[in-house]
């Protein structure tokens, strides 16, 4: 901080300070009395039932740590020893000698970036104190013995979320930046922040909807998914979009474009520096893309054979009508990877009704045909949760958006969670314009057959890798023949 804002934070009018936070009450009492109205009436219950199982899992963790308890005296001896040195490290500081940390941020954490984490030895304090007891419960949740392969999964994911959300930069008192905003500003970074939460939380119709990104920033068709392209059949699923070739030499064989269904599929054509859509353009291809529609509950009976069906095999049949060519080559991204080799598996079945070789070549990314390892995510795929999934979409005929939007936030919390509750409800600052985020945020919904079948037979059967694990429109899917 230089001398000038030293003295700007001494000059400083202790009546608009008043004023500030006496208008962040205002409107806090405001916020607690619309949520309470958004609260169901006749005795309902706050929040949902317990989904994901995590106290029967963290249950069974403390009868597990308690059972060995030389193991746990073991990691609290350590823990002290690492406080004993921090204390004596942090006494030099404040008496201006140099001492070495005894523990750092790990390579990449962006939390205590602020030159005041280091600097200033009171926030180094707060910052190792939390290290510390964040690296010991980790490490004491981890060496856990026996506890079965899900449930140790559980405890360390909700482990790091309970460690996560309870980071010192995640509140305003011991995060520096935040405290020298505050006294800058006269508090009015908390008062824009307020006002940034109120407004999540009425776009997300009374749940917390974080802004990532500047919305207003960005024009579907201008400045994201701008590619020139023309809607040239569509059905209850989707909408074929053609793209004509940017060269004067094409290749013959047309390109098909599978997304996911889960996000929109702008996300191959965000701009023209980071679109695979006009970088196939330039090279010559004529790009055909399915846009899969955000469905309702009319189409809740809709499964994951009408995905094929009413996508690939029919966007084949318009591509063969707009171009005249019977092949093509194809690309799936994500699930729309795993439907592309669904697909071609049906289409190359030895079976009187298919035997259908009209997809050339195919590339897969981020595709998986093998579900045993889904990493994190597979942490809310057991019975239990999914029959509550399917409780819920039986209820409105699909599975919302923000609910699959906020499962993968969890995966990566503090990039895509807190960094932004600090910047936007603690700094009050506005959401800064990034393409990846817009795109992230729009999110669709899928109709709940679909949704059911897949979660069920992918995840956890993990159908799909055996033959004729799964059956589509009455044809036994075999991997092995694509």
């Amino acid at each position: 901080m230089t001398a000038e804002q030293d003295r700007n934070i001494m000059q400083l009018d202790p009546a608009e300070m008043s004023k500030s936070f006496a208008d962040i009450a205002q409107r806090s009492s405001k916020l607690v009395a619309e949520f309470m109205q958004r609260q169901p009436t006749g005795g309902g219950k706050l929040g949902m039932a317990d989904e994901t199982g995590i106290a029967q899992a963290f249950f069974d963790l403390t009868t597990k740590v308690m059972s060995d308890p030389f193991r746990l005296a073991e990691v609290q001896m350590r823990m002290w020893q690492d406080y004993m040195s921090l204390w004596q490290g942090s006494m030099m500081s404040m008496f201006g000698q140099k001492s070495n940390p005894v523990i750092a941020p790990a390579t990449g954490d962006k939390r205590f970036k602020h030159d005041d984490w280091q600097e200033n030895f009171v926030f180094d304090y707060i910052k190792q104190s939390y290290l510390i007891a964040a690296h010991h419960m980790n490490s004491l949740v981890a060496d856990v013995k026996g506890l079965d392969e899900q449930t140790a999964k559980k405890v360390n994911f909700f482990t790091r979320q309970y460690i996560d959300a309870l980071s010192p930069s995640n509140f305003a008192m011991t995060n520096p930046e935040v405290v020298r905003a505050t006294v800058e500003s006269g508090g009015q970074n908390l008062v824009r922040g307020l006002s940034n939460l109120l407004g999540d939380l009425e776009r997300g119709d009374g749940q917390l909807r974080i802004s990532m990104t500047d919305t207003e920033a960005f024009e579907l068709g201008k400045n994201i998914a701008a590619s020139k392209g023309k809607v040239v059949y569509q059905n209850d699923l989707m909408q074929l979009l053609q793209y004509e070739p940017g060269t004067k030499e094409v290749y013959k064989k047309p390109l098909l474009i599978m997304p996911p269904w889960i996000n929109k599929f702008y996300i191959l054509d965000l701009r023209d520096k980071n679109s695979l859509i006009k970088w196939a353009i330039d090279q010559g291809h004529t790009v055909f893309v399915i846009s899969w529609v955000n469905p309702d509950s009319k189409l809740r009976d809709k499964n994951f054979e009408n995905y094929m069906l009413e996508g690939p095999l029919e966007a084949l049949d318009a591509i063969e009508k707009a171009t005249g060519e019977r092949e093509v080559n194809a690309v799936g991204y994500c699930l729309g990877g795993t439907l592309l080799a669904s697909t071609m598996a049906y289409m190359q079945a030895d079976d009187d009704k298919t035997n259908d070789k009209r997809i050339a070549s195919a590339t897969l990314l981020t595709t998986l045909i093998d579900f045993e390892e889904p990493g994190e995510l597979g942490v809310f795929l057991n019975e239990q949760n999914v029959e509550a999934l399917e409780k819920r979409m039986a209820e409105r005929g699909y599975l919302e958006g923000s609910e699959m939007a906020t499962t993968f936030n969890l995966l990566r919390a503090n990039d895509l969670i807190w960094s932004f509750v600090i910047n936007n409800y603690l700094l009050g600052k506005e959401a800064f314009p990034f393409d990846l985020l817009f795109w992230n945020s729009d999110s669709t919904r899928m109709p709940a057959r679909m949704h059911s079948f897949y979660l069920r037979k992918m995840y956890l059967e993990n159908a799909l890798k055996e033959p004729n694990g799964i059956s589509l429109n009455g044809v036994g899917i075999d991997m092995g023949k694509v």
